[in-house]
Formats: C-alpha cells, structure tokens, sequence
C-alpha cells in the first residue's frame, strides 16, 4: 500500500499516517518531523527552520530530493505513508515522475477534510514553538492558496479519497481503512 496523507495543519495527518502505518505494517515518510527543530537538526531540518518558524512552505528541490532519498531505501519496496508532502500540484507531479522511475504507482491520496476554525484550534492547542497565532494562520492561509489544487490533481487521476477529518481519531481512522478495503 503506497499513500499520500493530505489536509491542512492540524487535521490530523500525523495521527493518521502513524495509525495506518501500524495496520498496514508499512513504514511512513514524515516530512514535519525532519523539518522541525526537535529533529535533532538534520542538514534539511537545519536549512529548512528560517521557512517552519514563519509557516512557509519549503523549497521544492530540498523536499523532493529528501523524498527520493528515502524511497530508494529497500525498507519502502512494499509501500509507506507519505506525511506533509506533496504541498503543492508541482510537487504532486514530481512524486509521480519519482515514482514512475523507480517502478511504484502511488495507490491513494487520502485527504482529511477539517474546517479551517478546528484547524487553528488544534494548532493552537499544541505546544510546539511554531504553533503561534500569527505562524498557524499563515500556515492555514497557505494551505488554501497552494495545497488545494492538489486535490484536483489527485482527483482527476482518480486517486483522491476525501475523509471527514473532524471526529475522533479512531473514526477517521477506521473510515480510511473501510474505504482501503472497499474494491474500486
């Protein structure tokens, strides 16, 4: 199983792409995690903190090229959860041409659908340092302005699997994995 968790900051990407990586036993990608500062600082998490703490988005070239990395490692032949990436369309299309390269196909984009209000209030909710007012609504705006025509992209492929993302974390959960197990 290869996927793609896509939705806002705060509508529970993490959550998810943790919990399906234990039912599927596939390993998860997290770019969120190397780009935060309690990384450890790892070269990509060092050059990429001026653009977290001001709720931008990364470089593509830094992103993709972190993301080639890791799926050339032979623990991702049987699939993994992509977390926090693609943001954008161009990155999406650049997911697929590294995938066609190295002979995957991507099987579902699962998009948690969450309103923009439960998604700052999670975020405000949290105690991570680049969780304040202005970084958070900066992140939200952006969200809307470059992440949504990703939705598009996977949907004309037909791809795009939308999950409402505003209830507990085992009903979102167990909602993705009901529609994984569903034949197309």
């Amino acid at each position: 199983m290869r996927l793609v968790i896509l939705g806002g900051s705060g509508s529970g990407k993490s959550t998810q792409a943790q919990g399906l990586c234990r039912y599927f036993d596939i390993p998860v990608i997290s770019t969120s995690e190397i780009l935060r500062p309690s990384a450890g600082f790892t070269n990509l998490g060092h050059l990429a903190q001026p653009y977290v703490e001001t709720g931008e988005l990364v470089w593509d070239e830094m992103i993709i090229s972190f993301i080639q990395t890791r799926l050339k490692k032979p623990d991702f032949n049987r699939g993994w959860v992509l977390e926090g990436y693609p943001r954008t369309a161009f990155q999406a299309e650049e997911l697929d041409f590294l995938l066609d390269n190295l002979g995957h196909n991507l099987d579902w984009a699962i998009y948690l659908q969450v309103p923009q209000a439960v998604m700052v209030s999670r975020l405000l909710g949290r105690s991570l340092p680049d969780d304040q007012p202005e970084i958070v609504q900066r992140r939200v705006e952006i969200f809307y302005d470059r992440t949504i025509p990703i939705l598009e992209y996977y949907d004309r492929r037909r791809r795009l699997l939308t999950i409402n993302g505003d209830q507990l974390p085992e009903a979102v959960q167990q909602n993705i994995v009901t529609l994984l197990s569903t034949p197309e």
